[in-house]
C-alpha cells in the first residue's frame, strides 16, 4: 500500500495523523487555521485530536514553531469528506486501508508481542539514562561518605562546581551564613561555623598559632568541612539541582 500521509503510532500503539499533512495533501485553498476551526467544535479535544507544536525552517536556518494537531485515524477519514477536494475520497480511502491493515495487525500475536518489546525496550533504556546519570553522583557521595580528611569551604566549592553545582567560594561562604551554618555577624566569631554545625559534625576549626615580629603570638582559626560535612552539603545541593 503507497503512503499517501504518514501515519503515526504513540506509545499507546494509537494510529494518529498530522492536521497539516492532511491540509496539505488534501489541497485546501483556505488557510490552515481557518480550515481546522471550522471542524474542531464537531470534535473532543483530547479524544479525538490534541494541540501539538510541529517546525518549519525559515529563510535564515531557524526553526519556526507551527501550531498543528494530531488527529485520530477516525477524524482524519471525517474531516478529509468534509473538505470536499478533488483527493477527498482517495484520502478517504487509504485511511480505510490503513484502519484494517491495524485491525489485522491487532489481532497479530507476534505484532502483540513486538509492542510490548518495543516498550519494554523504551523503559530500559529510559532507565540506563537515568542510571548514567546518577552513577557519577552517587560514586562521589559514597567516596565523601568514607574520607576522614576535612576541606577548605573554599575546596569544597570546587568539588560541587566540578559536579555540575554553579558556585564559588564568595557564594558558598554567603549561602553558609545565609542557611545558618555560618556565624554572619561582624566580629571575631565571623565565618566560624554556628552552634547547630558543631552539633551536626559538619565543620571543625583548624587554629594556627603566628609568631610576630615583636614576639607575641596570634592565634588564626579556619573552618573546614569535615567528611561528614561535605556529604551533608554535596547531598543537599545534588537534590536541589
Amino acid at each position: 500500500m503507497q503512503e499517501i500521509i504518514k501515519i503515526n503510532q504513540n506509545e499507546q500503539g494509537e494510529t494518529r495523523v498530522s492536521a497539516r499533512e492532511l491540509h496539505k495533501e488534501l489541497g485546501v485553498k483556505k488557510r490552515f487555521s481557518a480550515w481546522f476551526e471550522q471542524y474542531r467544535e464537531m470534535y473532543v479535544e483530547g479524544t479525538d485530536f490534541t494541540s501539538v507544536l510541529s517546525g518549519t525552517v525559515v529563510n535564515n536556518g531557524a526553526v519556526k514553531p507551527l501550531q498543528d494537531y494530531s488527529l485520530t485515524v477516525d477524524m482524519a477519514k471525517n474531516v478529509a469528506m468534509m473538505s470536499k477536494t478533488e483527493k477527498s475520497q482517495q484520502i478517504r480511502d487509504y485511511f480505510i486501508q490503513v484502519e484494517d491493515r491495524y485491525k489485522k495487525l491487532a489481532n497479530d500475536p507476534s505484532y502483540q508481542m513486538a509492542l510490548g518489546l518495543k516498550a519494554s525496550q523504551l523503559l530500559l533504556e529510559q532507565k540506563d539514562q537515568i542510571i548514567a546519570e546518577m552513577k557519577p553522583k552517587a560514586l562521589f557521595a559514597d567516596a565523601v561518605a568514607t574520607s576522614h580528611t576535612s576541606v577548605l569551604v573554599g575546596e569544597l566549592a570546587k568539588i560541587l562546581k566540578q559536579n555540575g553545582v554553579d558556585t564559588g567560594a564568595t557564594r558558598l561562604f554567603s549561602w553558609l551564613r545565609d542557611n545558618g551554618y555560618l556565624i554572619r555577624r561582624n566580629g571575631t566569631d565571623y565565618n566560624m561555623p554556628t552552634q547547630k554545625s558543631m552539633e551536626l559534625g559538619l565543620f571543625e576549626i583548624k587554629e594556627t598559632s603566628i609568631a610576630r615580629s615583636n614576639g607575641s603570638v596570634t592565634v588564626s582559626k579556619t573552618p573546614k568541612v569535615t567528611g561528614k560535612g561535605q556529604q551533608y552539603f554535596i547531598n543537599k545541593f545534588l537534590q536541589a539541582a
